[in-house]
């Protein structure tokens, strides 16, 4: 934190910048109404540049025409130009339409600005009860020795007997009010700050995206000394520790199980009267919902940075078929013209053969007559089919149709589903044959989820009425 590094921070971070804007709280204000606070991701140029032309309405009707003369559009390229960096502007695959999306910077400034809020009240006594949780974990996770580990485990257990015992006897221990609403608080402020983490972890991606496509358009070298570089690098970002926290982090909300129990948590806790004398935001409901989106932006980036390198792979290999197409082209010319103009004698080299050849008698195959095939000409004649042609029908058929409206018709109650949870509603009825239809609905599904990290197991019965199972990777269809 000296003077050199603070400078440097104030003229280069997005988020300083924001700060000492001429125009900073209508920039925060608009970016906090639109992304931060409803949980939103990415919007389109012509969805956010709507709510910006309505947002400026209001404000000249309150401040006077004056007050911000310039339009949306050139507002928000304003916003997203390198000079500001508050805004990311880019245009997804397969579409034509630009789409905006908050930078890490930007996000940090206002969530610096939302705590600089009084709040209801400190909660000291959760913070410091998870400083005490947080120093066992760290404790209880770093002991090695197997006695001092099983103590502990007994001691725990002791604990938890003795308040079953409790219970039982018909002593229960409740939060009070206050304590209720502090863990919430706390809850809600970091349930909101893993989008901000998803931010982070998406831009460090994108800039090692970035830094692939530089490499790649000035390499000049061989391909396994770029690969080298770039697989190192995302190594290395991949096994830091920012790296492997969201990979647990989404190996673990990847789990069905997880989703339903997050889910039950969030309603339980919201129905709760001291919470609800809070006015919480009812977005919190489907917060990890909003992280599951998230996840799957990071997800894309990745995806995107490994098309990039199997693209670099194929111009290569397609420039050196090139090269050496050129090659020979090259001695075949050489060859025509050395045909009717030979060197001269004393420049000649004889060489018999680049290396000894042995043949031995019987490694020579045999001589073997070929084969000449008969064909019996026959003419075709009309005649009468005996039998029905019922046979032809009872091929097996799947309607994609039906098996689309059953996603959709399970989608309607929830945000998503799992494969296996959907099948446990609709029996598979058609076997393999049916399974694989889902898949491929999955696959064209832009929307779904497919976890190559996860698994899970379905179960039917085929015509015979044998019970068959099958283990395939998570499916999860969304909304």
């Amino acid at each position: 934190m000296d003077h050199d590094y603070l400078h440097r921070l104030r003229r280069t971070h997005p988020g300083w910048r924001l700060l000492q804007a001429d125009h900073a709280p209508m920039v925060i204000a608009f970016l906090h109404r639109c992304f931060v606070e409803p949980n939103v991701r990415v919007l389109a140029a012509s969805e956010l540049e709507n709510a910006l032309e309505d947002y400026l309405f209001h404000l000249r009707d309150q401040m006077g025409e004056e007050a911000f003369p310039r339009s949306a559009p050139a507002y928000l390229a304003d916003w997203a130009n390198d000079e500001r960096g508050w805004l990311r502007k880019y245009y997804p695959q397969d579409s034509d339409e630009p789409h905006y999306d908050l930078t890490p910077g930007t996000e940090q400034a206002i969530r610096w600005l939302a705590g600089l809020e009084q709040p209801h009240f400190i909660g000291a006594e959760s913070r410091l009860t998870l400083v005490f949780d947080l120093l066992k974990q760290i404790v209880e996770g770093s002991e090695t020795d197997p006695e001092a580990r099983i103590r502990d485990l007994e001691a725990r257990r002791d604990a938890i007997q003795r308040e079953i015992d409790q219970v039982r006897a018909g002593h229960l221990t409740l939060m009070d009010p206050t304590r209720l609403r502090e863990r919430f608080l706390q809850m809600a402020d970091t349930a909101r700050g893993l989008l901000g983490d998803f931010r982070q972890v998406e831009a460090n991606f994108r800039a090692l995206d970035r830094q692939v496509r530089e490499q790649v358009a000035t390499w000049e070298g061989g391909k396994g000394d770029v690969l080298d570089q770039v697989f190192g690098e995302h190594d290395r970002i991949a096994e830091s520790d920012q790296g492997r926290s969201f990979r647990a982090f989404w190996d673990l909300l990847m789990s069905p199980s997880r989703q339903e129990e997050l889910t039950v948590l969030l309603a339980r806790t919201l129905s709760l009267k001291p919470v609800q004398e809070l006015e919480p935001d009812p977005e919190l409901a489907r917060v990890h919902y909003d992280w599951l989106a998230a996840g799957e932006h990071t997800q894309r980036v990745v995806a995107r940075l490994s098309e990039q390198l199997r693209r670099y792979l194929d111009d290569q290999a397609w420039l050196e078929n090139r090269r050496i197409m050129a090659l020979i082209r090259d001695l075949e010319q050489h060859a025509l013209a050395l045909r009717n103009a030979p060197p001269p004698t004393e420049f000649t080299l004889s060489l018999d053969e680049p290396a000894p050849r042995a043949e031995l008698p019987m490694e020579r195959p045999l001589f073997s007559l070929p084969v000449k095939p008969h064909i019996d000409q026959q003419v075709l004649e009309a005649g009468e089919a005996e039998g029905g042609v019922d046979v032809l029908f009872d091929q097996a058929y799947v309607d994609r149709g039906r098996l689309q409206h059953r996603v959709r018709q399970a989608l309607q109650t929830r945000d998503q589903i799992s494969l296996a949870a959907l099948l446990e509603d609709y029996p598979l009825e058609q076997g393999l044959a049916e399974l694989v239809t889902y898949l491929a609905l999955a696959t064209e599904d832009h929307r779904s989820v497919i976890d190559e990290g996860g698994a899970q197991r379905v179960h039917w019965r085929d015509a015979d009425g044998i019970a068959r199972s099958a283990t395939l990777p998570q499916v999860i269809f969304c909304r």
